[in-house]
């Protein structure tokens, strides 16, 4: 069975998705799809070719997924905030067989891009079922800096986990999910057009997210279910006018990132009122470990979980996280990027953990460690020390260059009632840490910059850090 399959098996409803003041019901999308997907054919796209788009969150990106996969073609969503240059990037990768953009975008200023409102043709019948290792999708890693990887993934691996989810997390049609995450981002993949398509369960859609109107959401939608880094969730309960009422509707929360410490789910627990669970993933191997909604509250909040289905894990001699599973992408448009990342099947993470009877821990990234005077330092391990702090709400520790010891550790802080050097040492000291991971700077902020994936900006920060010494 292929994405658009699975897709059509779900049952119908009324308000499939809520976005921008719209209702769209599973017939009307249904219509917008096949249209869409007669639209592409006229514009000579067919089986196996790549349709390049790069749309906000909202209906026309749902469409052009479920279009794609009508068709037999590769999705390739480009996030909506890529610049001109990483956009470029990407579709010198791709050629694509036709590129759609909303106005106003980089990839509008392509050669015959078109417009999503000038893509309905007629209808067009849906191609005949794809194998499993046939392509679905590429979609492109982001970050602060450097060219977007393209993230190659089939229809048997996505399938696979989306039925895989929905079982996991207990899903079902009567659940309500809101995602303010970029669709163009396996999460908002998975949780904004994947899981509740096939669910067949009303999905909520924020175009950026809001914190205050997020409440409104949840409230007024009875959204039930929600995936994101803690910054959304600590967003929600510091917003003006939050009340556990507001979100009473809430009962199961699932959140990536080794900055979900144990004190941020307890609260997140306690005052939102909703199972808070931690998930590990990519978008070269979405969700491969979680704790089901139903396991020990205790494994939920101090690990990642364990392995889903047929997926591997294991930590090789450096401590790095490496993983197999039918939900691994296939590689990466560039041989030579599959070549340095993919070993025997095996998918080399650039993550740091720990396994435990099984329970996954991360506890950071080979390339945040900081090498102080030839001494690793885990950058996460600092973060969870200083969020452990009752002043700090949020924190994201950097390397520093220093010409003598390599790097220094560097804190930003959340901390709306004042955090200083001193009272930092002080607390590390009470703690009985090493001195090598007390921070020598620190700096308070009033929220931490987030890259488009909702992760910290940490080269952001650095640079800020370093322009200011």
């Amino acid at each position: 069975m292929g994405l658009h399959d699975l897709l059509s098996s779900a049952p119908p409803r009324v308000d499939l998705v809520v976005a921008d003041g719209r209702r769209l019901s599973t017939d009307e999308v249904v219509a917008a799809v096949g249209s869409t997907a007669a639209g592409l054919r006229e514009r000579g796209v067919g089986r196996g070719d790549h349709v390049a788009f790069q749309l906000p969150n909202g209906p026309d990106a749902v469409v052009l997924y479920r279009a794609c996969w009508h068709l037999g073609a590769v999705a390739a969503p480009l996030h909506d905030r890529l610049g001109a240059a990483q956009t470029s990037a990407a579709i010198e990768q791709l050629g694509p067989a036709a590129c759609v953009a909303s106005p106003g975008l980089p990839l509008a200023e392509a050669a015959d891009a078109i417009v999503p409102a000038d893509l309905r043709g007629g209808d067009v019948p849906p191609a005949a079922g794809p194998a499993p290792g046939d392509d679905a999708l590429v979609m492109f890693t982001s970050g602060s800096t450097g060219t977007p990887k393209g993230v190659v993934h089939t229809h048997g691996g996505l399938t696979g986990k989306v039925r895989q989810l929905l079982e996991v997390h207990g899903l079902g049609a009567d659940d309500v999910v809101l995602m303010p995450a970029p669709l163009a981002h396996v999460s908002g993949l998975l949780h904004g057009v994947l899981v509740p398509g096939a669910a067949g369960m009303r999905t909520v859609l924020m175009d950026r997210w809001d914190p205050v109107g997020a409440l409104d959401l949840i409230e007024a939608e009875g959204v039930t279910y929600m995936v994101g880094p803690p910054t959304f969730f600590l967003g929600l309960m510091d917003a003006p006018g939050f009340s556990p009422a507001r979100t009473a509707s809430l009962r199961l929360l699932s959140c990536g990132g080794t900055e979900v410490t144990p004190e941020f789910v307890e609260r997140a627990c306690r005052e939102l009122g909703a199972v808070v669970k931690r998930s590990y993933g990519s978008t070269e191997a979405p969700t491969v470990a979680t704790s089901r909604f139903d396991d020990p509250p205790d494994r939920m909040a101090t690990t990642d979980g364990r392995a889903l289905g047929d997926a591997e894990i294991r930590i090789d001699g450096d401590g790095e996280v490496w993983v197999r599973g039918p939900e691994v992408a296939r590689g990466y448009l560039d041989p030579d990027q599959t070549a340095a990342s993919f070993v025997d099947g095996w998918f080399r993470t650039g993550d740091l953990g720990r396994l435990d009877d099984g329970w996954l821990t991360v506890t950071g990234r080979l390339d945040d460690r900081i090498i102080r005077g030839g001494e690793n330092i885990s950058a996460h391990e600092v973060e969870a020390h200083l969020v452990a702090h009752p002043a700090v709400e949020a924190a994201v520790v950097v390397g520093l260059p220093d010409e003598h010891l390599g790097e220094r550790v560097a804190a930003f802080v959340v901390a709306p009632d004042g955090f200083d050097l001193d009272g930092c040492r002080a607390w590390f000291d009470d703690r009985g840490l090493t001195r090598l991971m007390v921070p020598e700077y620190v700096e308070v902020i009033d929220e931490v910059p987030l890259l488009p994936t909702g992760k910290p900006d940490r080269v952001g920060l650095r640079d800020r850090a370093g322009a200011r010494r």
